[in-house]
């Protein structure tokens, strides 16, 4: 007699290699995550995209749909010189960040924003290929600008209670991700009589010419 297991997850191909022209609907803060390769904490935040031209049928409250493809990456909390989240909004802006937009920025204000994207493959340890975001650009100039599908996802730690409350739309692999944060086991663990909640100071918004943020 023997029991096996096995992955019945359905099979995607990965978005295919090319320039896409996307919109940004989520910004999802990760919150404070360990990194065993360096050794070390830090803080995370998740963008999200959807492709409106590359689409796919997928199973939406019990109904086969026609749905953009979604993508995503992920960084780390920071605009210092050489982060890639910097990199990444100044090369979809199309322009540097301010000294006083590098005193706080809001990067909620991107949900909704247009962008391309260009996507590669890659091979992962597992022998999958997998898609992957190498560069993000301002959508051209006369391109029509998409309006997102997915209902606009947004999470932050930022000012939020002692026991946060995750959107009932978000998917199950990004709870797992905040599940093990350093915020949501401080905040969602019983407190001691006297003991004060710990909340991270919120940034002010600023906001760019042409593009939402």
């Amino acid at each position: 007699m023997s029991l096996t297991a096995k992955d019945k997850s359905p099979s995607i191909d990965p978005v295919p290699a090319a320039v896409h022209v996307a919109v940004c609907y989520g910004v999802v803060d990760l919150g404070t995550q360990f990194n065993p390769k360096f050794n070390k904490h830090t803080r995370k935040v998740l963008l999200l995209w959807e492709l409106p031209q590359c689409r796919a049928d997928f199973e939406r409250d019990g109904k086969l749909q026609n749905l953009p493809r979604a993508i995503s990456r992920r960084y780390t909390l920071s605009l210092s010189e050489k982060a890639n989240l910097r990199r990444d909004l100044e090369s979809w802006r199309g322009r540097k960040f301010t000294a006083q937009e590098l005193e706080g920025f809001d990067i909620e204000a991107v949900i909704g924003a247009p962008c391309q994207l260009q996507i590669v493959h890659e091979a992962g340890s597992d022998g999958r290929t997998y898609a992957e975001i190498s560069a993000i650009m301002a959508l051209p100039k006369g391109t029509a600008r998409p309006k997102p599908e997915n209902a606009p996802l947004s999470f932050s730690f930022e000012g939020a209670q002692a026991r946060p409350e995750l959107p009932a739309h978000m998917p199950d692999w990004i709870k797992e991700i905040i599940a093990q944060s350093r915020e949501w086991n401080h905040q969602t663990a019983p407190t001691k009589p006297g003991t004060p909640d710990g909340a991270v100071p919120s940034t002010p918004a600023d906001s760019g010419d042409d593009l939402p943020f």
